[in-house]
């Protein structure tokens, strides 16, 4: 399959030139051993794109890698044009970036609202029309925005989550195994939010577990195996691939 698709297929004005571009890139945990072994992965204006894979194939660690939080021994990182390989997470988030991890992604002590704030921590506007945004696009953090973070349902501390990231507007949001330990019902709603989202017009890297379900609802997608990317196309063309699907997904989450 072709690393890079076709212009008329790809989101966005820009299509021939990638939002994100991530070439050869290698970068692990431990010296002289790396989990991501000359990865190459692209993200177009306004793609939604799913990033699926065996566990310990290296997709956290990509994630990882390309917001900051690592730094790759060999490769490069191009976001907006700019190589960002070894720059800090907050330097990258000023460029438009924006990162939800899959544990530990809100304030349980702080209120559902002032969450939202904290997403916000380098703006110095006011923040009433932002909150406004992320309320019309998630109702139910509206109907509960005083309540404790701590206190809410696992879909609806991703929803938060989401919605803090979304407070400085990216136009990249790269999401790590927003379904993890959810109930179906509420992956189902997770993932539809996700959509929602990507079609308000944010860039989405989505890091999934639930293998059938993201490539189903992505412009294209990823599988990755033993850090390195093993396939690369479409969504649904993954999806129905029969190769990828005696590989990857017959034992993964439908």
């Amino acid at each position: 399959m072709s690393s890079v698709p076709p212009i008329s297929d790809v989101k966005g004005s820009a299509a021939a030139t990638p939002l994100l571009d991530v070439q050869e890139v290698y970068a692990g945990y431990i010296k002289d051993l790396d989990i991501l072994q000359g990865v190459n992965f692209q993200v177009y204006p306004g793609e939604l794109v799913a990033v699926i894979g065996p566990n310990g194939a290296g997709k956290s660690t990509l994630a990882k890698a390309i917001f900051g939080l690592l730094t790759p021994r060999q490769g490069t990182i191009t976001f907006k044009g700019e190589n960002i390989g070894g720059l800090k997470s907050n330097h990258i988030v000023q460029r438009g970036m924006c990162y939800v991890p899959q544990l530990s992604n809100v304030f349980p002590s702080l209120s559902i609202e002032e969450n939202l704030e904290m997403g916000a921590f380098i703006l110095h506007s006011s923040l009433r029309s932002l909150k406004e945004k992320i309320y019309t696009m998630f109702p139910r953090l509206k109907e509960r925005r005083q309540q404790k973070a701590g206190t809410l349902s696992g879909g609806e501390r991703q929803m938060l989550a989401m919605g803090r990231a979304l407070m400085l507007e990216p136009e990249l949001l790269v999401l790590d195994e927003p379904s993890a330990a959810l109930s179906p019902m509420l992956v189902t709603t997770v993932l539809d939010q996700i959509k929602a989202v990507n079609e308000s017009g944010v860039a989405i890297m989505l890091v999934e577990q639930n293998a059938k379900k993201a490539l189903a609802m992505a412009d294209r997608g990823y599988v990755l195996e033993s850090g390195c990317d093993r396939f690369e196309g479409p969504g649904q063309e993954l999806l129905d691939d029969p190769k990828v699907g005696e590989l990857y997904l017959g034992a993964m989450t439908s």
